[in-house]
């Protein structure tokens, strides 16, 4: 049976080091001595309705879960190095609240936090929202599902990620990102995917100036394009695109059938520009 700890405000350094089997319910980490580290090296910890304001709280926490929870913005590197965890309808602030964790479920939380994310391994985020700038950055096999995004600077040098049912407001997404699959979402954002490997949108609206330039294995499948101009610029692609590109600048190689394009510049090219442009209403013909 686990240990209960209830309804108590610690402020000490390392206040619960190391607990295992036990339920944290009802408590605040906070005060006037502004320890760190208040759940660090806990195993098999359940932490239910509690408030962390100071930094550190749980790092190298294994087999945890977490239930309306709430990291201000003081509570600064929430989560490190952590594995195994549940993080249910939680609200999390503070800067980096997740690095370098592993086999971590996000289920409706509300996130807060600039550069949240990086370099972690397996995690899947199901509802909830999300504001940050350099989200998930270098972090492999990741799922999103039915989530809200805004931020800059997105899912850069990302490997092995699915995004589901999604709206993404975001500049510079996908940068550098390598097998990644995009579906039912609307991405809206400046330079979309520059320099990705193995990019798939499907059924997704896409918005936005200068998107998926120097792109290899670029597929678009059932999308629609607005606000696009100077696209696809030294890429591989094969794209099947409902609506207008208001221009395609040096397309590498592949074929791209889209409603209408309004200009297709082949200027100076330094690569290859055998790419097909098919209007649809041609093909059809």
């Amino acid at each position: 049976m686990k240990q209960m700890i209830v309804n108590q405000t610690m402020d000490q350094e390392r206040a619960l080091y190391h607990v295992t089997d036990a339920v944290v319910k009802d408590c605040t980490f906070a005060g006037e001595a502004d320890g760190e580290s208040a759940l660090k090296e806990c195993r098999g910890v359940d932490v239910e309705n509690c408030r962390f304001l100071l930094r550190y709280p749980l790092w190298h926490t294994t087999h945890f879960s977490m239930t309306h929870c709430q990291s201000t913005e003081t509570a600064r590197a929430a989560l490190w190095y952590a594995e195994h965890g549940i993080i249910r309808d939680c609200e999390l602030g503070g800067v980096k609240a997740l690095r370098e964790c592993r086999h971590i479920t996000l289920e409706n939380c509300r996130i807060q936090s600039t550069e949240f994310g990086w370099n972690c391994t397996d995690v899947t985020v199901t509802g909830g929202r999300l504001e940050s700038e350099y989200v998930f950055m270098g972090s492999r096999d990741v799922t999103i599902r039915d989530w809200h995004f805004k931020g800059k600077y997105s899912f850069q040098y990302v490997d092995n990620l699915t995004i589901e049912n999604s709206m993404l407001d975001t500049k510079d997404a996908f940068w550098h990102c390598r097998n990644v699959v995009v579906r039912n979402c609307t991405v809206k954002g400046e330079y979309l995917a520059w320099y990705s490997e193995n990019l798939r949108l499907e059924n997704c609206r896409i918005i936005g100036t200068q998107p998926f330039c120097y792109c290899k294995n670029l597929q678009l499948v059932n999308c629609t394009m607005e606000e696009a101009d100077l696209a696809f610029e030294c890429s591989e692609v094969d794209a099947d695109v409902h609506g207008r590109i208001i221009s395609i600048k040096n397309p590498m190689a592949g074929t791209i059938v889209v409603d209408e394009v309004g200009e297709i510049i082949i200027e100076n090219p330094v690569r290859p520009t055998d790419c097909r442009v098919i209007l649809r209403e041609a093909r059809e013909a």
